[in-house]
């Protein structure tokens, strides 16, 4: 059985979210935080205050976590993994993927994938910092393959723990079909341990992944483990569950810790929540109607 990653995905993998899905619905082998991005000169506060959760919460908790971060060129990338070696992280993941605009055009995530001269100093920088573990989660380019068919010798060159790949450009973002051939090309290639990543909603579609792919090291599943939690814990034990009481027992959690930890009211905390069921539940009219939290509430009871 392959071990099963837990995609970063903005806005809905925090650590409310991550330390309740641990503990309910588990089966996962690491999960990654939403991007770590540099601002003004620093490491920015929310993604950092996000990720200090984790670091508090290991005394008690077992789930493996590591952050990831995004950058554009050697500068942000020191400064962003500087601030995180400083809180004692040893193991970082780098975004070589985001498909968004606001980032490509800025020249991070999938945006930096056309540049080698931008990230030759970057994996020689990893060279120099033994002592962290560093992985790099990416895409096949952002306009053409030829883009990550030109960064295999710089890759494996550099000392990472594994590859994770999702088989689309970043023009795509997520439509389109995935290129399965390009990956395979990619992927044969590359010396390290490769992870896939891209579409995976069913344990019938992990199992061929794990068929096409006998050579994989893992599978990242993002938007199908929000659909459904019970998605990693189904394939490594082959016991199908309703997926309703256990996104209830995650709401509920992931409700009292914004109940807890927001300041801002009732307002505050149903906006922070409602997205919970934009992958499991995106029809629901009620929850996505409610404008009041007691509302929201009787339509979550009600489901």
């Amino acid at each position: 059985m392959l071990p099963i990653h837990f995609a970063p995905l903005q806005g809905f993998t925090e650590f409310a979210y991550r330390r309740a899905h641990a503990k309910i619905a588990g089966a996962i082998d690491t999960y990654y935080t939403p991007f770590i991005r540099e601002e003004k000169g620093v490491a920015r506060a929310k993604d950092l205050k996000d990720l200090l959760f984790d670091i508090q919460a290991k005394k008690l908790d077992t789930y493996h976590v590591v952050p990831q971060i995004i950058f554009k060129d050697i500068s942000e990338f020191d400064i962003l993994v500087h601030t995180l070696e400083d809180l004692g992280i040893r193991e970082i993941d780098l975004n070589l993927g985001c498909p968004y605009p606001m980032q490509t055009k800025s020249g991070r995530g999938s945006g930096l994938l056309p540049h080698p001269e931008k990230l030759e100093p970057i994996f020689l920088r990893i060279g120099e910092l033994s002592h962290i573990s560093f992985s790099v989660k990416m895409r096949l380019g952002l306009t053409s393959t030829d883009e990550s068919q030109a960064l295999i010798p710089m890759l494996n060159a550099a000392p990472l723990s594994h590859v994770t790949l999702h088989p689309r450009l970043g023009i795509q973002q997520y439509k389109g079909d995935l290129l399965l051939d390009d990956f395979e090309h990619f992927a044969s290639k590359l010396k390290h341990p490769v992870i896939f990543n891209g579409d995976i909603t069913t344990v019938e579609g992990i199992r061929a992944i794990e068929e096409k792919y006998p050579n994989l090291a893992g599978i990242m599943i993002g938007r199908g483990l929000l659909t459904n939690p019970n998605l990693a814990f189904e394939y490594l034990t082959g016991k199908i569950e309703d997926p309703l009481p256990t996104l209830k027992k995650i709401h509920a959690e992931i409700f009292a810790f914004y109940s807890e930890h927001l300041q801002g009211g009732d307002a505050q905390v149903l906006e922070k929540i409602r997205p919970f069921w934009t992958y499991a539940l995106p029809s629901c009219k009620k929850i996505n109607k409610a404008k009041k939290l007691s509302d929201y509430l009787k339509a979550v009871e009600e489901l």
